[in-house]
């Protein structure tokens, strides 16, 4: 008599009970996502961040939480996501001097953050604006850099944190203009904007947050620090059209994940966030912020990052800047 069919039928069984026990596997995403905020509330990284999460959430059907982690120019909010698991579901929203500029000028860093980080989408072309209190009297650049040469480290601009791109367009336009001014940084931009604001600080380099201050009359703008002017603002000239020719100090803010993060998870994360940067919804965030979108494939975005890095590290070895 052939054993055949029991044996068949045995084996069955233990393939029934071993699919029955094994776990299955969850297809991504299938709990709350963390997007980590690396500057303080209020300013460009938090703004873009706080918008991003709401459509990716939908998207993804699952919840996104807003984490900030302000300090050492995005270095702390930076750490807290290359220690996380690599799994798609902790996330950094950083500015792109963050990433490209501090490996350059911190000297106990800790880590890498062009190896320990994969860039995962860029999310937005941050402009920078000169904004002055409206107690310094001036009402355009020359006027501006006269009264800074008749009052030489007098004048305090704030900045997200040294090295942060605010930070290193006021640094441009010491070199460029010849004045001494004075550096004051903070946890994030809208710390600096606070002081700016109240009269602490007599200027900035605005990534965007204190736009609607200069409407309201409470901060008055001066230029932009751009290559070509804001369409927001098509009547303020650029600094470079203001006599510094070739000033340019505009950054990407984009998303990140932890090196090791699946490719495919990588892939989805990039597709989902670049609709969401196609939406109405969004282009109106931009707009606030005075940014503009930069939608760009990964590779697009990993070599911008690498430009970045060459083009602000000529200027960092110049000022000389080193931070523990």
């Amino acid at each position: 008599m052939s054993h055949a069919p029991a044996a068949r039928a045995v084996f069955a069984c233990f393939l029934a009970l071993a699919a029955w026990s094994a776990p299955a596997r969850a297809e991504y995403p299938d709990h709350a996502l963390r997007i980590v905020v690396n500057f303080a509330p209020g300013g460009a990284a938090d703004v873009l961040g706080r918008s991003l999460g709401p459509p990716l959430s939908q998207a993804l059907k699952q919840p996104i939480v807003i984490d900030n982690r302000p300090g050492a120019n995005g270095n702390i909010g930076a750490q807290e996501v290359v220690r996380a698991k690599p799994d798609g579901y902790t996330l950094l929203m950083s500015s792109g001097s963050a990433i490209s500029i501090n490996p350059l000028i911190y000297s106990n860093l800790g880590f890498n953050p062009g190896k320990d980080l994969v860039p995962v989408a860029s999310v937005a072309r941050i402009l920078l604006y000169l904004e002055t209190n409206p107690s310094v009297p001036v009402t355009n650049v020359a006027e501006f850099i006269a009264y800074a040469k008749a009052n030489p480290g007098k004048l305090s601009f704030g900045s997200p944190g040294a090295g942060s791109s605010p930070h290193l367009a006021g640094e441009m336009f010491k070199r460029m203009t010849g004045v001494d001014l004075l550096h004051v940084p903070y946890k994030g931009a809208g710390p600096a904007m606070m002081d700016v604001l109240s009269g602490q600080l007599q200027f900035w380099f605005d990534p965007g947050p204190g736009l609607h201050y200069v409407k309201d009359g409470k901060l008055r703008l001066l230029a932009v620090g751009s290559p070509k002017r804001s369409p927001q603002y098509p009547d303020v000239p650029t600094l470079s059209e203001s006599g510094l020719a070739g000033f340019d100090a505009d950054t990407v803010f984009g998303i990140y994940a932890p090196a090791g993060t699946p490719p495919a998870v990588v892939e989805r994360l990039h597709d989902e966030i670049n609709k969401v940067l196609a939406t109405q919804a969004f282009a109106d965030v931009l707009l606030n912020l005075g940014a503009e979108p930069a939608v760009m494939t990964r590779a697009e975005f990993i070599d911008f990052l690498g430009h970045e890095r060459e083009r602000f590290g000529t200027l960092v070895k110049e000022i000389g800047l080193k931070l523990d």
